[in-house]
């Protein structure tokens, strides 16, 4: 690599240059550079995705799912309830919220989400989806990976790994969230490091503090572009040296990407610059300042945007802290869709809410709800998806899907689809072996596409 070059004195420019600022924004960036744009299997429906992950399992009887027959046997375990639940739970629990029919599709949403009512035609409600584990880590990594064990890579990777950036300036995808959970969620796993997702601090309103080191106090821009240019030279002599390595190119990339976020990033991630009607349609709370960055991010060619809200956790008192939460994510959330409306975007974006599973409609602890993987409800909208539908069902109590089930793989296969990408030819070989992100499962569900 090093050719033409003493040793001491190339070990000492590479601790200055690449280890040093450079090497601080690689690092904080987690490898999270894409590649450049690659063309689907077929034409696509949508380019880009919005992923709005409910940490912790929103209750799906609250929201999106209602069964007026929880009334009938409240404080029952009537036959079709005997299911095993991961806690002590009792007799079934009405939910205490009506449900309206809502926009022309009529498609019934709880009265706690009243700015999403207002979107009902633009929404398709999977009802029957249903998981493999009821614990909030593996359930977690199932959903966005495919599978339990936390080595594989996420679905933002995948899908990054496909079709790469629209903006060579920008990650192709990028993970905003309030809380560290060390980017378990959003991993490449043994895919190259490049589609990792690039974490941005929702905690920060200042864009410049969104990505740490994003700014060279000590280089302008005419010098580092000088390092580059060397940095080239040296990758380009080891490349002819010792041929292609995939990891290696991955984290050349990424320094790239890293020096040009440098003039980007800043103007990208800066929500002041947006009017004062369109923020305070999005509203005060982080969360809300994450769906406007996620609609900014994609109208920029981010190729795939994942933004948490966790909390949703309710194993007691869910009769006060799910109408909190709700009210965090209602109005943001709508918002960004009518946004992407307005904007032209939102029949090329696909938009998708959901959590790890729902909630049971037996009662914990008097007034709370445990986690359930038999059935709940996710939702998409947008890009090339039915709106105002309901699609499949869970039985009369919301326990388990039992009606045209959808499975995570089933899932996978639909959004890798709506992209473009057949879920079965997406491979990455590692280990001996083909990989994809839907193993050796998965069907679209045709019934939803537009």
């Amino acid at each position: 690599m090093m050719a033409n070059l003493q040793t001491a004195t190339r070990r000492q420019w590479l601790q200055s240059a690449a280890g040093g600022f450079f090497g601080l924004v690689l690092a904080d960036l987690l490898r999270g550079d894409s590649a450049r744009e690659r063309r689907p299997h077929f034409a696509p429906r949508a380019k880009q995705v919005i992923f709005l992950f409910m940490a912790g399992g929103p209750s799906h009887i609250d929201l999106f799912d209602p069964k007026p027959a929880l009334r009938r046997y409240e404080g029952q375990r009537p036959a079709g309830t005997e299911l095993r639940t991961e806690r002590l739970t009792g007799g079934l629990l009405p939910s205490r919220w009506r449900f309206a029919r809502c926009g022309q599709s009529g498609l019934e949403i709880s009265e706690l989400l009243p700015h999403l009512q207002t979107c009902a035609d633009e929404l398709c409600l999977i009802r029957s989806v249903y998981g493999a584990n009821p614990n909030h880590s593996p359930a977690s990594d199932f959903l966005m990976t495919g599978r339990t064990d936390a080595i594989h890579p996420s679905l933002g990777a995948w899908v990054s790994y496909g079709l790469g950036t629209a903006n060579e300036n920008l990650p192709a995808f990028v993970a905003l969230r309030q809380q560290d959970n060390g980017g378990r969620l959003t991993r490449n796993g043994y895919l190259p490091g490049e589609h990792q997702g690039t974490p941005i601090n929702l905690a920060e309103s200042n864009p410049e503090r969104m990505i740490r080191h994003l700014q060279n106090p000590r280089l302008g821009s005419a010098e580092q572009g000088r390092q580059m240019d060397f940095l080239r030279q040296l990758n380009a002599a080891h490349r002819e040296e010792r041929g292609a390595d995939v990891q290696l190119e991955a984290r050349v990339r990424a320094l790239e990407t890293a020096y040009r976020m440098q003039s980007t990033a800043g103007t990208a991630f800066d929500t002041r610059a947006e009017h004062a009607a369109v923020r305070a349609a999005y509203g005060a709370d982080p969360f809300g300042t994450g769906c406007l960055l996620a609609r900014r991010l994609v109208e920029r060619g981010v190729r795939y945007v994942h933004l948490e809200l966790q909390r949703w956790d309710h194993h007691q008192n869910i009769d006060r802290e799910l109408p909190q939460m709700c009210r965090r994510m209602d109005q943001p959330i709508a918002a960004l869709l009518k946004d992407l409306r307005r904007r032209g975007l939102l029949d090329e974006t696909l938009v998708i809410w959901g959590g790890e599973f729902g909630r049971t409609p037996v009662s914990e602890n008097g007034n709370g709800r445990d986690h359930n993987h038999y059935g709940f409800t996710m939702w998409l909208a947008g890009g090339g998806v039915r709106g105002g539908l309901a699609h499949g069902a869970t039985d009369s109590f919301g326990f388990r899907a039992v009606h045209d089930r959808v499975s995570v793989q089933d899932l996978h296969a639909t959004i890798l689809h709506l992209l473009g990408l057949d879920h079965e030819r997406l491979t990455y070989r590692y280990s001996g072996r083909d990989f994809r992100l839907t193993d050796v499962s998965g069907a679209v569900i045709r019934p939803i596409l537009a």
